[in-house]
């Protein structure tokens, strides 16, 4: 089936664990695909399998905690802002009830104690919550039957769609012994299929990903540091933590990596024993002498099921199958089981010679880890994913990163954040230009330029249409493009977010240009797209001294453009994300000196750190408390990140009037992680143009060259003004470092 391309052999990985002859249930077979290639694999089953036979699985939308808020919040016409703020205030948690929301946030009890619409809300969704919503497609299954599915079973049309779906579901189709495959769509595999393609357009040579080499240094280098934003399955800040903690040095590493970071192995400190004794910090001892082959790989550590399962032969002589019946009683953890499972390998173990007291303790430690063991097949095949992702981005970052923004175009932070990684890695990001853009992100002179598909509104059909007539020849200027065009498919607001975009810089005219008088442009295309169907003389046309038609195009009014703070706000609704420059460009100098952190990396720091950070205000809500005062949650951003900050009413007496008059401040209070993002309770908020006259800076320290002379000394006395900041001077003076404060 080609499920994965890992080597079972090499990496031990057992056959048994999926098919025994002890099994009685099918196999549950999942397999990931391109997400570009899953419907062709579907209809390949069809075509193979008959069609008739083949068909997609119902699944049930049930209303949930925060899916049934917000349906009793619309039925009741609440505003959808009051609903999301509701919704918001719900944890990030996995299948999450009413009444867990409100055990662990105290602000639900307030709002129903005090709103009388709130309460009533929260009582239907209280009787609501469970009940069946809808039915629609699951997004993966699939059932193969024998004889037409209609014969057998009771099928189900969805709505918009003239394909079959069984009415049963996942689960009660497999207890009536039906076969059902997953059929996954994953879209690292894409990532990877679109990075080799620019990879071989780029360099000219194509690259094998099944035949890169397992032991690159760059990649197990870029792992140690915990560079691992876009590769798969090792993304999360707290894996990257672990990797730069492990510094994995081989393909094995990574294997037990994807095993081990999971609630289970973490919360039981399997983890830091990992760590420790891969560093010869902590001693590895093994029960028996025949463990150290089993469990040499990992440590001493049992980190896999299949571990589990070759203890269990080595030691008790189980077949691997018994040993797989044996992995699933402990996982189980059922009492009595367990008692009966733990009579039946202490006796085969006495029977080969082995301790008692030593098999008993050995069959604790198993079920102990069993509880928390992964399936190394999943794993080491994850593993490989991960690897190859980790080596595109090591050795052809451009191409890697180019590829992963374009899969996230339509998520616009996920995308300001791959852009901002791609500058950390010294990769230039190029504006859209509408002459030199594609589709997706490209390599243009190992820079990245952005993708016209990463422009909001600017649907797939017009950019086809733009690409299409480009190879024509290149856009002469705006004009030129809406007289080429079919301005239905490129309407006016494609063309305004194009304009706000930047795509139109290399073209005459500035942006506000551009939109001011866009209206009169389109007019003068369609007129003479008009003039040019039937021949007739244009409202706008002029002749030649000939008697022919000549088309002047269009000449701009003078018009400055906007103010940058205007322009980047326009180009930040068109993209999501700053490209031609960024408000806290002109400050770098400022964060620098305050070392400011940002939102990303606050949000890392333990809960009530006080942070030091500086953000573009975006929007603030000012509310009053029960007492009468006035405080307000504002929206802060910074290159990458998003963090609410919350002004309480002592702080927001003396920054109101700043929040309006202001865009830019430097904040400083107690972070705090939340499932919504990061908060900070701040304790100062200054503009950052005041930092040195409102006192956040504590000292200020002026380094002198090492080559001084009067004339330095007197400018630099003529520059300084009469301030608060304490300002002190440090030299070097033979070879002893100085330091001079100023009265």
């Amino acid at each position: 089936l080609q499920i994965t391309d890992i080597d079972p052999i090499k990496y031990n990985l057992l056959f048994e664990r999926f098919l025994n002859p002890e099994r009685v249930s099918m196999p549950d077979i999942d397999i990931d695909f391109c997400i570009e290639g899953r419907d062709a694999v579907i209809q390949y089953v069809r075509d193979k399998y008959g069609h008739d036979k083949v068909s997609q699985i119902i699944t049930f939308g049930t209303m949930m905690a925060k899916g049934v808020i917000k349906d009793v919040a619309r039925a009741l016409g609440f505003p959808f802002e009051d609903s999301n703020a509701l919704t918001d205030l719900i944890p990030d948690q996995l299948k999450i009830t009413l009444k867990e929301a409100f055990e662990q946030e105290p602000k639900f009890a307030e709002l129903v104690a005090t709103n009388p619409k709130i309460a009533k809300l929260f009582d239907l969704a209280r009787r609501l919550e469970g009940i069946t919503r809808h039915a629609s497609k699951h997004a993966a299954g699939i059932v193969i039957s024998p004889d037409p599915i209609s014969d057998v079973l009771p099928v189900y049309v969805p709505p918009k769609s003239t394909e079959l779906v069984t009415q049963y579901a996942m689960t009660e189709l497999e207890s009536l012994g039906f076969l059902k495959m997953d059929f996954l769509g994953l879209k690292n595999l894409t990532l990877i299929k679109r990075a080799l393609s620019l990879i071989r357009e780029q360099h000219g040579t194509p690259l094998v990903i099944t035949k890169i080499p397992l032991d690159d240094k760059a990649t197990f280098e870029l792992l140690s540091r915990g560079e691992t934003s876009g590769v798969f399955q090792l993304e999360s800040n707290g894996l990257k933590d672990v990797l730069r903690r492990l510094q994995p040095a081989c393909f094995e590493d990574v294997i037990a990596v994807n095993a081990l970071y999971r609630p289970g192995p973490l919360g039981s400190g399997m983890v830091d024993d990992f760590i420790e004794r891969k560093h010869g910090r902590q001693k590895i001892s093994y029960l028996f002498n025949e463990l150290e082959p089993i469990l040499k790989e990992t440590y001493g550590v049992i980190v896999y099921q299949e571990q589990v399962m070759k203890i269990a032969s080595a030691i008790a002589g189980y077949t691997l199958g018994e040993s797989d019946l044996l992995r699933r009683a402990m996982g189980k953890k059922k009492a009595e089981e367990m008692a009966a499972q733990k009579t039946i390998f202490v006796d085969k173990s006495l029977k080969r010679k082995f301790p008692q007291k030593k098999a008993e303790e050995l069959f604790d430690l198993m079920a102990y880890f069993a509880g928390y063991g992964f399936n190394k097949s999943h794993s080491a095949a994850y593993a490989l994913i991960a690897y190859q992702t980790a080596y595109l981005k090591a050795n052809y970052p451009a191409e890697f990163l180019a590829c992963l923004i374009s899969l996230e175009a339509s998520h616009g932070e996920q995308m300001a954040f791959y852009i901002h990684e791609a500058r950390d890695q010294g990769i230039t990001v190029l504006q859209p230009d509408i002459n030199r853009s594609l589709v997706d992100f490209s390599i243009e002179d190992k820079a990245i330029r952005f993708g016209l598909h990463g422009v909001k509104n600017v649907g797939l059909a017009a950019l086809h249409t733009i690409i299409t007539e480009r190879e024509k020849g290149p856009f002469n200027d705006l004009y030129d493009f809406c007289k080429r065009l079919d301005l239905r498919t490129c309407n006016k607001r494609v063309l305004e977010n194009l304009i706000y975009a930047g795509a139109f810089d290399t073209v005459p005219g500035n942006r506000h240009q551009k939109i001011e008088e866009l209206p009169l442009i389109i007019e003068k295309a369609l007129e003479r797209k008009k003039s040019e169907k039937t021949g007739q003389m244009g409202l706008f046309d002029s002749f030649s001294s000939q008697g022919t038609v000549i088309d002047e195009g269009h000449i701009f009014t003078h018009r400055l453009e906007w103010p940058d703070k205007i322009k980047l706000e326009k180009e930040k609704e068109a993209l999501g994300v700053y490209i031609s420059a960024q408000p806290l460009d002109m400050y770098a100098s400022h964060i620098a000196a305050l070392q400011a952190l940002s939102f990303e990396q606050a949000g890392q720091k333990p809960a009530e750190t006080v942070v030091t950070c500086c953000g573009s205000i975006k929007t603030h809500k000012v509310i009053t408390t029960k007492k009468g005062d006035k405080m307000a949650f504002a929206l802060f951003e910074d290159y990458t990140s998003k963090a609410e900050v919350i002004i309480f009413p002592k702080l927001f007496v003396k920054a109101e009037a700043l929040l309006s008059d202001h865009t830019i401040f430097v904040i400083r209070g107690n972070v705090e992680t939340t499932p919504q993002g990061i908060k900070i309770k701040a304790q100062s908020l200054i503009p950052i143009d005041a930092i040195f006259t409102q006192g956040i800076c504590q000292k200020v320290i002026l380094h002198l060259p090492d080559t001084l002379d009067k004339k330095l000394l007197s400018s630099l006395k003529q520059s300084w003004k009469p301030g608060a900041i304490p300002l002190e001077f440090s030299f070097t003076e033979h070879g002893k470092l100085f330091s001079l404060a100023t009265k």
